[in-house]
């Protein structure tokens, strides 16, 4: 009997020593829906018809007119020449699109993975000119929910076509694990798992919350971690590659620098050699989803809450930033829900609770010195030039007068139709 036992046992130890279990998991995960990429590439269009405003997008003014995005979709064009009476003369189908700028009568913007451009000197009527094919190759789509993605654009999918859309799907899925009689947990292939849980211009103004930029004959554009340089002196423009910047939301650029807004501080790279950017210095903050602009050696910062960035901080940063290696930080303001700002004529203009003027002669008294608030809106972001103010809002386009400070005038409204899901 004993032998019987003894001989049980040691068949278990090296035969029997585990037994498979198996957990079913359901979960929901973003999926790529895929055009081909001729029908991608062929799918821009220009149109005359009226096409309303439905999102609040990037911003951009050029030769008495402005440029919206209507993100991933297109582009607005709108004649400004009389703020009272802005119209709506245009807009080019462009999927993919988020960003823009424009140098000498010719517009560039992204369109997802490409960078294309088009003749603007008849600016309701643009023309295609070109498409730089992967430009951005690791560019995707937004996704507007808190659950992942279940592909990325790599060489194994860019046979598929382009990644245009995410479609959320339910998974379930059954994990068979091996485990020890001893306590050690194996997966199927013996790794060890663990169980630790407007006169003429020859380059357009761009709101803060853009990622595209210019400078000297270049086109910078932040995205995916790259600080991409492009050249705009050919007839075709032509990436100059990219250097690795860490995740970057915005791009502005002062004197020979960069400024980047992350969502953990501003970095400054020095671009006096514009194909070699080098990195000067970072100056870190709480956690934030942030834009910053540059006057007179003084960087001014937002950081504010409610999005992905996962924090609860809404406040304005000043920093001294004349020597760009070593940045002071020199005051901090609470805001309500700051976003994108401009400065003209010693005043900032703020996107928080509506919009904010100040005067801003001392930084230690930046709040003090508030001119005027104009409430009744959500702002994203805005441009101030030649003393009219235009801000792109959640329920529209609005231009102030500031010609007289102490008599801030709206001049109209261009309303926002959001679609209804």
């Amino acid at each position: 009997m004993k032998k019987n036992v003894y001989l049980f046992c040691l068949t278990l130890l090296f035969t029997g020593c585990y037994y498979d279990s198996s957990q079913t998991i359901t979960y929901w995960q973003n999926e790529p829906v895929f055009m081909s990429a001729t029908e991608f590439r062929n799918s821009v269009k220009i149109s005359n018809d009226i096409h309303e405003l439905q999102s609040c997008g990037k911003i951009c003014f050029y030769n008495g007119y402005i440029y919206i995005s209507d993100p991933e979709k297109g582009i607005h064009i709108i004649n400004n020449s009389n703020p009272k009476h802005p119209e709506i003369t245009g807009y080019i189908e462009l999927l993919g699109n988020h960003d823009l700028a424009i140098r000498n009568q010719m517009l560039y913007a992204d369109a997802f993975v490409d960078l294309v451009w088009f003749d603007i000197s008849s600016p309701s009527q643009p023309t295609l000119k070109g498409r730089l094919e992967n430009a951005f190759p690791d560019a995707l789509p937004v996704i507007d929910n808190e659950y992942g993605c279940g592909g990325y654009y790599n060489e194994d999918l860019r046979e598929k076509g382009i990644i245009t859309g995410w479609e959320l799907k339910e998974h379930t899925e059954t994990y068979v694990t091996r485990n020890s009689l001893w306590g050690n947990i194996e997966n199927e292939d013996g790794a060890m798992m663990n169980n630790s849980g407007s006169g003429s211009m020859s380059t357009g103004v761009n709101g803060s919350m853009s990622r595209f930029t210019l400078y000297d004959k270049y086109l910078y554009v932040v995205l995916n971690y790259q600080m991409c340089m492009i050249d705009l002196s050919e007839t075709k423009p032509v990436n100059k590659g990219g250097v690795y910047v860490g995740n970057v939301e915005t791009i502005f650029n002062y004197k020979d620098n960069m400024f980047l807004g992350t969502p953990t501080g501003m970095s400054i790279y020095s671009v006096k050699d514009p194909l070699k950017p080098e990195r000067c210095s970072t100056i870190w903050h709480v956690l934030g989803c942030d834009p910053v602009v540059v006057d007179n050696d003084l960087a001014y910062v937002t950081v504010h809450s409610g999005n992905f960035c996962g924090q609860n901080n809404d406040e304005l940063f000043i920093v001294d930033v004349k020597d760009v290696r070593q940045p002071q930080q020199l005051v901090s303001y609470t805001m309500t829900n700051p976003k994108g700002l401009g400065i003209d004529n010693g005043h900032l203009f703020l996107c928080d609770d509506g919009l904010k003027i100040f005067k801003i002669d001392e930084p230690q008294t930046l709040v003090a010195n508030q001119i005027t608030h104009k409430k009744g809106m959500d702002g994203f972001d805005l441009i101030p030039y030649e003393n009219v103010l235009m801000m792109i809002a959640d329920d529209g386009l609005y231009q102030y007068d500031y010609s007289d400070f102490n008599n801030i005038r709206e001049l109209s409204v261009i309303p926002i139709k959001k679609t209804k899901n």
